[in-house]
């Protein structure tokens, strides 16, 4: 089905399913523990033995020996792999580093060798008896270091965050020289970890020249044909499974260490491996939000209409990595006649730096809604109203093109009302709760809405089941329900009588999970098929198609009623299509947004942030499943706190390694941490965006979070942090001055 015009009135609009709070049908197999994650597939295939990996103990550098006498002579031990067994390996899609193989070292904790033994531990104490001998280089390993001589590099992150080095509208030197008033200030964000709570985990079988990998995966189709680059073996010659996933935030977008040791050491122990990614390897190993060092510029007029507008950010990457798309949302979420943007990128030697929740805007927000917040107060202006007055309906770079449906105003007002905000005192440092100084932050949301082929099989059986199944995977967003919820609307029948399938490469490929473009376009593929499945039904039933009806579990038209199950009573009936899109993203801007509001309180004496109250307003078309949708966006908020007051990867500058790579050292939000959130979503929907008229907002729920965090901490301080983490200690020294 190809959608290259707006979506008109279509079964999904019954909302007799779709759209309703409905509990994810797979919670019962998570809350019971039968949802089948990649480490414990242990019935999937016998005789599964364990592998670990070793990791290179320096950032650069080669590998000019390794002796392995006393690992290969160690109890239970199967086989060695290293990676002087072998020349460098392809890399697979999206990887900036290569995976393993030849004598390299590009980073930290890269993998050099995987040890096969009868058990964990066993894997795990030969592997530490492996000596290795290296010729270590200098490296290069801080960003500010470098920044001065970063050079201007354009790129896409691949989730809807783009741009080329430098983007220039008008002339912002001469607005910003002319303008009445101006801001001019630099802020930082960290390098941050994934620390999802499933570490990145595979099991391996061959069976002859036939490869299959139980795995965590968030993108099938591009994790099949990324392990058949890197191995050199036919695609069609490799299975992925990965029906539930226990975490990604884009750190399982691509094929990494585990999949490819797991599989190079199941052939050498000519058995099955099972392989999961000690939590060291996460940090350093895999993938990380780079750090970034940002200016924004801001120029306006005494009415608080902004005339100059520049957001500049350098972030750092191995040598063939992309920079943080950090300026990317800038480029659309506010008006203003003259505008500079613009990427530097550094290179350096640490681990690869990759997609994470939200690549480009997560870490640009969080700068520049703390700017605009600044600019809000240079003008003597409330920051909601200043956010209003800057709002446009086309794209700042492009007057001809409008938004599809923009409605960050409606955000910015009703979450105002909801959080109360008119009580707040628009002075600094004048709230008390007891020993606690108390403010107020708010900040906008922004993530582009991104479209993606992709496919869906249906099948309906004489019992009148109807069988779902794609590639796409559920990460722990309650795809399998929204997926279920669409098949049960399009097809007439309750939720007890779809069955959904995720997760497997042997099933059409579907768009995946990342980006926030999961939802909207895989259900949008099971539209497709379901369209096609209704015309075999209504066809095998002799009805005709244009008055069909199907509802209840019967198929009406005009006087005739009939069972679903009566068209498969000769046999399954199946259908199989693809949701593929035309130019409605080019001609219109796609994008969703938020309103995030947040109130803190402030140890006067200590400077310990508590995080009291947070509202969420989110614009983002059709919410499929509220229930879920929430789930996701206070997950996502929740990941904000951290990015505002306590993540933050620790680099030895000496070393070139992430220091704080386990989850004592690298600290996240817990429980208690967290207080009630309210998310609201706005009654909307985008015929522009699909046939489900749907966006996302998995992504969404962090774009800004950290920004009102922040502004909600100057607001109870009157201290002004630029550089992320908001940790007390930036906070401690100055606070006699703010009370």
């Amino acid at each position: 089905m190809r959608f290259d015009t707006p979506a008109t009135t279509n079964p999904i609009d019954q909302l007799k399913v779709v759209g309703k709070p409905t509990d994810r049908i797979d919670g019962r197999h998570k809350t019971s523990g039968t949802a089948h994650y990649a480490y414990e597939r242990h019935d999937v295939v016998p005789d599964q033995a364990y592998g670990f990996v070793l990791g290179a103990a320096i950032a650069k550098g080669q590998v000019a020996a390794m002796h392995l006498e006393e690992a290969k002579t160690a109890p239970g031990v199967v086989a060695i792999v290293t990676t002087l067994d072998m020349p460098r390996l392809e890399r697979g899609m999206m990887n900036a580093a290569y995976l393993f193989g030849g004598p390299v070292i590009q980073h930290y904790h890269q993998a050099i060798a995987v040890v096969v033994a009868e058990t964990f531990e066993q894997a795990r104490a030969a592997a530490y008896l492996i000596r290795v001998d290296y010729e270590p280089e200098a490296g290069k390993f801080d960003l500010a270091a470098e920044a001065p001589n970063a050079p201007l590099v354009g790129d896409d992150s691949g989730e809807g965050s783009s741009g080329p080095p430098e983007v220039r509208v008008g002339d912002f030197e001469g607005a910003f020289a002319a303008a009445e008033i101006k801001l001019d200030e630099s802020y930082t964000t960290p390098d941050e970890s994934h620390a999802m709570m499933e570490p990145h985990a595979t099991i391996a079988a061959w069976d002859g020249d036939q490869l299959t990998l139980w795995t965590s995966n968030q993108m099938i189709a591009w994790g099949k044909r990324s392990i058949a680059k890197i191995l050199g073996i036919p695609a069609q010659k490799v299975r992925l499974d990965s029906p539930y996933i226990g975490g990604g935030f884009g750190a399982k977008l691509f094929i990494r260490a585990d999949a490819v040791l797991a599989a190079l050491g199941a052939k050498a122990a000519q058995r099955p491996v099972k392989l999961a990614l000690a939590r060291p390897l996460i940090a350093n190993n895999t993938t990380h939000r780079p750090a970034t060092m940002q200016r924004i510029r801001i120029g306006a007029n005494p009415d608080g209409i902004i005339t100059a507008i520049a957001h500049e950010s350098t972030s750092g990457n191995l040598a063939d990595g992309k920079p943080e798309t950090a300026v990317s949302q800038t480029r659309l979420l506010y008006a203003g006649a003259n505008r500079l943007m613009a990427m530097r990128l550094a290179p350096l030697d640490l681990p690869e730096g990759n997609a994470m929740r939200a690549p480009g805007e997560a870490p640009g927000m969080m700068v520049l809604e703390v700017a605009i917040d600044e600019m809000a107060e240079k003008l003597g202006l409330d920051p909601v109203q200043f956010r209003i007055l800057n709002d446009t309906q086309i794209d700042p770079e492009n007057p001809d093109r409008r938004f599809s449906h923009r409605d960050l105003v409606g955000c910015l007002r009703l979450g105002a009302e909801r959080f109360g905000w008119d009580q707040r005192n628009p002075q600094p440092t004048q709230v008390r709760d007891g020993h606690w100084l108390v403010g107020m932050g708010v900040a906008a949301g922004f993530r582009n809405n991104l479209l993606t082929k992709s496919a869906a099989r249906v099948r309906l059986d004489r019992e009148g089941v109807v069988t779902v199944e794609t590639d796409m995977t559920d990460i722990g967003t309650g795809s399998y329900t929204i997926i279920a919820q669409t098949a049960a609307e399009m097809m007439g029948v309750a939720l007890d009588k779809v069955v959904v399938r995720l997760g497997d490469s042997s099933f059409p490929a579907s768009a995946g999970s990342g980006g926030q473009w999961g939802a909207n376009n895989a259900t949008a593929g099971v539209y497709a098929a379901c369209v096609k499945l209704r015309e075999a039904v209504v066809q095998q039933l002799g009805f005709n198609s244009a008055d069909a009806v199907f509802s209840g579990g019967d198929v009406r038209s005009g006087n005739r009623s009939v069972l679903l199950a009566d068209a498969a009573s000769a046999g399954d009936l199946v259908a199989e299509d693809l949701i593929e899109y035309g130019n409605l993203a080019k001609t219109h801007q796609q994008s969703t947004f938020a309103a995030h509001f947040v109130e803190v309180g402030v140890d006067a004496a200590t400077g310990e942030v508590r995080v009291r109250r947070m509202l969420a307003v989110c614009a983002a078309g059709r919410i499929l499943n509220p229930k879920s949708a929430r789930s996701q966006v206070i997950g996502a908020m929740t990941m904000g706190v951290g990015a505002a007051l306590m993540e933050e990867l620790a680099v030895d500058k000496r070393r070139g390694f992430f220091v704080n790579h386990d989850l004592a050292g690298y600290e996240v939000p817990v429980h208690a941490d967290i207080p009630h959130q309210d998310v609201i979503f706005l009654d909307e929907v985008d015929p522009m965006s699909s046939p489900m008229k749907a966006k996302g907002v998995a992504e969404l729920g962090i774009c800004g979070v950290g920004a009102a965090v922040a502004n909600a901490v100057y607001h109870a301080t009157g201290i002004r942090v630029r550089d992320y983490p908001i940790t007390l200690d930036k906070l401690i020294d100055r606070l006699p001055e703010a009370v």
